[in-house]
């Protein structure tokens, strides 16, 4: 393929006339939406009226004037619709640490007799991290068990209470089957958590399709919400009065402005509300969400795959030393393509030297994320051409790429 026919394909995407709508710095070639989406043009506008007007003049007056109450169940409710949830079953909140473990304690409440709490080995990090810390508050009555994920489905027992699962692995971006291991789950009597973080907003998502349970996920990748943005929770409406948040924090009262001294559970979602949400980042998020929702989902979709299917044929074509660690089949590969080398690190630092931006995951993964509302297809030639004569000249030997940054 050539580089007139990738620039007619360009020519041809029905989701083109989106790029204009990010702020996409000249020279560079962004291949890192799946870690940090790219700044809506709207996003800084919108910040600064928050700033200026609704802060800056109205003061408090705006928690009721400008609605800055309501944002985490109007974008729970923007959310639903982009993972196939209804919107009283989505809230943006706190962070997704913080959600995964409201998720973990709700599902152990719903399963009081079981004590294992079951993930997968290589899953991210911060997952496997609450799993531990709930047990250690357990005082040992918890087990938290990690598994490869071929192993998963045999280990359903009875003792099962959750399975803890990343739909789009965040290494590799192979796809677990929701439908088909939230099913194993269930017929073995456990509840399923699915973290959504690089997923929603890069492909169809169809929670209650598939029976789900719980799901979170972060604002910040391909939902375009702007680093550190709100996260969200996805509950089940039939789980919604048997749980009595372990996180009781004074915003998922029932009547938060009584300051009462007991807890009493909000009603419905609202129970996983937690501390104040942080405005400023709602607001952000809010335009990254709006953005999002104009845009066919099918389309998007369509182009990811297409996306990955062009930077693997490139690649394989035109580099030798290289490992694909991401699935071939672009059915079962989410919104990146992943591939190995032993000198990873340094080959992805000389090439965003280069302008050519995506990261690195160790041991030995170069990661690029394709975010297709403003990722061209020429963007994954450029990319191609650029690692190309990295290799060729060997310019990722320098000194200066083998120096490790503390965020990589």
């Amino acid at each position: 393929m050539d580089l007139e026919t990738i620039r007619k394909m360009d020519a041809n995407d029905p989701l083109l006339s989106f790029r204009g709508r990010f702020e996409l710095p000249e020279g560079v070639i962004y291949l890192d939406g799946n870690s940090l989406g790219a700044l809506p043009k709207a996003t800084a506008a919108r910040i600064a009226d928050v700033v200026s007007r609704e802060w800056g003049q109205d003061l408090i007056r705006s928690w009721n004037k400008n609605h800055w109450i309501e944002a985490p169940r109007r974008l729970g409710g923007k959310i639903a619709r982009l993972i196939g949830a209804k919107p009283h079953e989505v809230v943006a909140a706190d962070s997704t640490s913080i959600n995964v473990f409201k998720a973990l304690s709700a599902a152990i409440q719903l399963r009081p007799d079981r004590t294992t709490i079951l993930s997968e080995t290589g899953n991210f990090p911060t997952d496997a991290y609450m799993m531990q810390g709930l047990a250690k508050l357990s005082g040992g009555r918890i087990e938290p068990k990690l598994l490869p994920a071929a192993d998963i489905p045999a280990a359903l027992d009875d003792q099962v209470a959750v399975l803890l699962l990343t739909q789009t692995h965040y290494k590799t971006g192979r796809l677990h089957d929701m439908a088909a291991l939230t099913r194993a789950a269930h017929e073995a009597g456990a509840l399923v958590i699915w973290d959504l973080s690089h997923s929603a907003g890069a492909l169809p998502v169809d929670l209650n399709g598939c029976d789900a349970d719980f799901a979170i996920g972060c604002g910040y990748k391909y939902l375009n919400g702007g680093p550190g943005a709100p996260a969200f929770i996805f509950c089940a409406e039939r789980h919604h009065d048997q749980v009595f948040p372990a996180l009781s924090g004074w915003l998922g009262h029932a009547d938060p402005f009584a300051f009462k001294d007991a807890y009493e559970p909000g009603a419905g979602i609202d129970r996983f509300q937690c501390g104040t949400p942080g405005i400023l980042g709602m607001a952000a998020l809010e335009c990254g969400l709006d953005l999002m929702l104009e845009a066919d989902m099918a389309a998007i979709r369509a182009k990811s795959q297409a996306l990955g299917d062009l930077f693997i044929a490139l690649s394989e074509a035109r580099l030798t030393g290289f490992e694909l660690a991401s699935p071939r089949d672009a059915e079962r590969r989410g919104s990146q393509v992943s591939i190995r080398h032993a000198q990873g690190y340094s080959i992805m630092q000389a090439l965003i030297a280069r302008g050519v931006i995506g990261d690195f995951r160790a041991p030995d993964i170069l990661r690029f994320g394709l975010t297709p509302l403003y990722t061209r297809y020429e963007d994954v030639w450029l990319a191609i051409e650029a690692l190309v004569e990295i290799m060729q000249t060997a310019e990722w030997r320098e000194t200066r790429f083998a120096t490790r940054s503390a965020v990589t």
